[in-house]
């Protein structure tokens, strides 16, 4: 990740003033000078990049100067502390830390620049673009030159591009270039060739390729100019990235060159996004090899370095805590021994009533899951006699009739035989699949579309929609066969009742909880009667399993229902 020249300007800034604060005020005062001795050792761990001796230090200082409310080295401290967490990639803790330092900045713009600055950065480096572009703005607020404003106004027009606004990107590049502030001093030509650069992979991103590449190159050119190496990597990705699709073989000459000087600088990022552009131009085999034992290399660093920030932390502030609590244990020793004695018997008393409590809930669940089974148990054996009262039994005792009212000597009356037997097979075949056993391993998801594919006839289009894009063997089992009784009733019920010619069923989940909506251009029915035709047994088995399902329908309006169901 290329750092922005505004870092080494606040930083200097930072220990200038607390360079001044040591030779005059802490003279007089020993501990004070204790405090400023460990500020400065960690300052000197910082400049040898060894990052943990250095959070410790600053970590130390900073609980020091608390003793004296200093609340400048006090923020000073936190600041350089949240810039080691983000070298080491620790965004989230160095947000802590800045938040940390907020109540002691004030009207101080030196510290809320700096603090806004890396609170930008932290919020890019997570991809939160609009929080970071507000705090960029708010860092451009407090500062007052023109130089070191066009370091965040830069900063806004990367985010710009990362969120593919790429008009807005090129009016804030166009006009830092065009308000000509960078004098010839190597700092501010290093600033204006990385806006030139910038603006280049802009255009580009723009659909304006020859434009961007004149930039770009330019850009480079200058870099090498004045020896700078870090800054051309940048550089150097762009124009990989401009020729991925047109010229590999220079795309990978480029990468190459980042990773080179990326190594040379030991900058992890950019030698990890180097072999990216390889090997997603499939330089080689090595190039992935690399990229996995250096990226596993430094997950493993950065999260040392997390938990070790974290435990310095944890460690001073249970320290302080401890150093608090024996005061208070000493002033209040009596007091603290009843309110022991107290808070026991309370916690033994919530203890036995919230156990009482639970095992009065579990035994509650459990009555009224039983209940729920039996009422669905009985509700589906009353279903059954029914269907075989009402239709099979008829359609058996017509048979009867037929065959004995009807000559079977001729091929006409035969026929008729075979189809009304046929009917009544198909008939005890559909109450058995209704009732049978459900294979709920890796053909449920075949079997159910199977199932309702069955319904598709001349008069009825059944439309199955993302059914294989469910992970069905995430659902449970339980839930699988409820799911195949529930819409086997609703698509007996429209056959029996709606009159719809096209039935729409379709399936969604996520990774919590699955959803299934079915509607049709039936006749819908009365919404007061909706407990009839078997829909009461659905809900039951739904609610059985935890889920919810609801219903939409009115006379002539068609039919609809939503199934909801956790995974």
């Amino acid at each position: 990740m290329l750092r922005s020249p505004i870092f080494i300007l606040f930083i200097l800034l930072f220990f200038l003033s607390c360079e001044e604060k040591s030779t005059t005020i802490y003279k007089v005062n020993p501990i004070k000078n204790y405090a400023s001795s460990l500020q400065k050792e960690a300052i000197s761990y910082f400049q040898k990049n060894k990052y943990d001796s250095s959070f410790y230090y600053f970590n130390k200082s900073k609980v020091a100067f608390e003793k004296f409310k200093d609340s400048g080295n006090i923020a000073f401290n936190l600041v350089q502390m949240a810039q080691i967490q983000q070298i080491n990639g620790d965004y989230y803790g160095s947000k802590e830390t800045l938040t940390e330092a907020l109540p002691y900045v004030k009207n101080d713009i030196n510290y809320s620049a700096a603090i806004n600055n890396f609170f930008g950065i932290a919020d890019k480096e997570l991809s939160i673009y609009d929080d970071a572009i507000f705090y960029y703005k708010q860092a451009i607020k407090d500062v007052s030159d023109s130089i070191s404003r066009q370091s965040p106004l830069n900063n806004i027009a990367v985010v710009y591009m990362k969120q593919n606004k790429y008009d807005k990107a090129i009016e804030i590049l166009e006009s830092i270039l065009n308000k000509n502030i960078f004098d010839n001093k190597t700092s501010s030509l290093k600033s204006k060739y990385r806006v030139m650069d910038n603006l280049g992979f802009t255009y580009f991103k723009k659909g304006l390729n020859e434009k961007g590449l004149q930039l770009m190159t330019e850009s480079l050119k200058l870099r090498k100019q004045i020896d700078d190496s870090y800054g051309s990597i940048e550089s150097y990705f762009h124009l990989s990235e401009y020729y991925a699709k047109t010229d590999i073989k220079k795309s990978n000459e480029y990468a190459k060159n980042a990773y080179e000087i990326a190594t040379k600088f030991n900058s992890v990022d950019e030698r990890l996004r180097a072999l990216s552009f390889l090997i997603s131009n499939d330089a080689g085999i090595q190039y992935g090899q690399k990229y996995i034992s250096i990226n596993d290399s430094i997950i493993k660093v950065r999260n040392n370095y997390k938990n070790k920030f974290a435990k310095i932390k944890y460690d001073s502030k249970k320290e302080k805590d401890e150093n608090q609590k024996l005061r208070l244990e000493r002033a209040e020793n009596e007091l603290s021994l009843q309110r022991a004695r107290f808070q026991n018997i309370f916690y033994i008393i919530g203890i036995i009533s919230l156990f009482f409590l639970l095992a009065y809930l579990r035994k509650h669940y459990k009555n009224k899951t039983k209940l729920v089974e039996i009422k669905t148990a009985y509700e589906t054996e009353t279903r059954i006699a029914k269907d075989i009262h009402d239709g099979l039994a008829n359609d058996v005792f017509n048979t009867i009739t037929f065959t004995q009212t009807q000559p079977l000597e001729f091929q006409n009356t035969k026929e008729t035989l075979v189809q009304k037997l046929d009917h009544i097979y198909s008939r005890v075949r559909g109450i058995s699949r209704e009732n049978n056993d459900i294979d709920t391993g890796p053909n449920y998801f075949n079997n159910l579309k199977e199932m309702l594919s069955a319904y598709s006839s001349n008069e009825i289009n059944v439309s199955i929609n993302r059914i294989e894009k469910v992970n069905w063997d995430s659902v449970e089992d339980l839930k699988k066969i409820a799911i195949q009784r529930v819409l086997h009733e609703l698509m007996v019920n429209m056959k029996k009742h709606s009159n719809a010619s096209v039935v729409v069923l379709k399936f969604e989940s996520n990774s919590n909880a699955l959803f299934i909506n079915y509607s049709d251009n039936g006749k819908g029915c009365d919404k007061s009667k909706i407990i009839k035709n078997g829909l009461q047994n659905m809900e039951n088995r739904i609610l059985a399993i935890k889920g919810t399902i609801t219903f939409e329908t009115e006379p002539d309006k068609g039919f609809k229902a939503k199934i909801t169901m956790p995974k």
